[in-house]
């Protein structure tokens, strides 16, 4: 890994690294799988117990203790068998290594093939934190990191087998790991309307800092308001403006704790008029402003 740190004398606090994949030298693929052991050993110091935002996923079963983490601003307290998945962008930090253990694959984004991709759904930033498979599906997992971890390390020990024997083979065992995942913890209330909320979520995410209305997302989809606010409600367990709120919201955290940006400028980043506007609306869904949310997110007092 490399830790890249930006900051600017305007900063209130040290802003959040940004990190970015570096496969081992001995290992010139898109992909590392390591024991959280060796990470504790390895690691840049001060780089993952502070929060980090790294360019790549984060895949981890833990088989024992308990491991404190956060991610994107909300604490989970994983227990053996589960497993933690960190999509790259999210702010992310652990928060008590020692006494947990499990095994951790880090991959880039592009290293899976694009219908991988694409079936598992790699590139939603709503997908779940936290994966507990059980039974048959936690079985399955377990065998696809297994195998994985094999193929890697025969790879990095100086197997005799080229390069690209390996990359091929590391490529499709982490497609049936990720697959294996992609719709575990997932069960929730049914949606009627699927193609709807997909369509929904795909535009807000590309359109949130220039629409905060339900009514302009219908109107661009060709769906009533009504139909997106229940396919939302059925898929997600918000209606369709909570759901805009959450991601402009989710936004303002980011940009204001990994950034040096005034409030005034995430305020105009997300689209809001004033910053005095972006600040109420803050406020209303944080409990605090963002001045004292960014002091308080990077470790100091508000």
């Amino acid at each position: 890994m490399v830790v890249k740190i930006r900051q600017t004398s305007e900063s209130t606090g040290p802003p959040i690294p940004e990190v970015r994949f570096q496969a081992p030298s001995s290992v010139p693929a898109g992909v590392e799988v390591l024991t959280l052991a060796a990470l504790r050993r390895n690691a840049c110091v001060g780089s993952i117990s502070v929060p980090h935002r790294p360019d790549f996923h984060h895949l981890l079963r833990l088989d024992g203790g308990v491991l404190p983490v956060m991610v994107d601003f909300a604490s989970y307290r994983l227990l053996p068998g589960e497993w933690l998945w960190v999509r790259p962008g999210q702010v992310h930090r652990w928060d008590a290594l020692s006494g947990a253990e499990g095994t951790l694959v880090l991959f880039e984004a592009g290293f899976p093939d694009p219908a991988t991709g694409a079936a598992a759904r790699l590139d939603d930033p709503f997908g779940p934190t936290v994966r507990r498979p059980a039974g048959a599906d936690a079985e399955a997992a377990r065998r696809a990191l297994d195998h994985l971890d094999q193929e890697f390390r025969s790879l990095r020990d100086g197997s005799p087998l080229p390069l690209e024997t390996h990359l091929p083979v590391l490529r499709h065992l982490l497609a049936a790991l990720v697959l294996r995942l992609a719709h575990v913890g997932e069960e929730g209330p049914g949606c009627d309307n699927p193609d709807a909320f997909l369509l929904f979520r795909a535009a807000v995410e590309r359109d949130f800092a220039r629409t905060r209305r339900v009514e302009d997302y219908a109107r661009e989809l060709g769906y009533a308001s009504r139909t997106l606010s229940r396919a939302t409600l059925a898929a997600a367990g918000v209606g369709a403006k909570e759901f805009i709120d959450r991601r402009v919201v989710l936004e303002a955290k980011r940009l204001l704790t990994h950034s040096d940006h005034s409030a005034a400028r995430v305020a105009g980043l997300l689209g809001f008029h004033d910053a005095a506007n972006f600040g109420k609306f803050f406020q209303q869904r944080v409990g605090a402003s963002p001045l004292a949310f960014r002091t308080t997110a990077r470790g100091g007092t508000t």
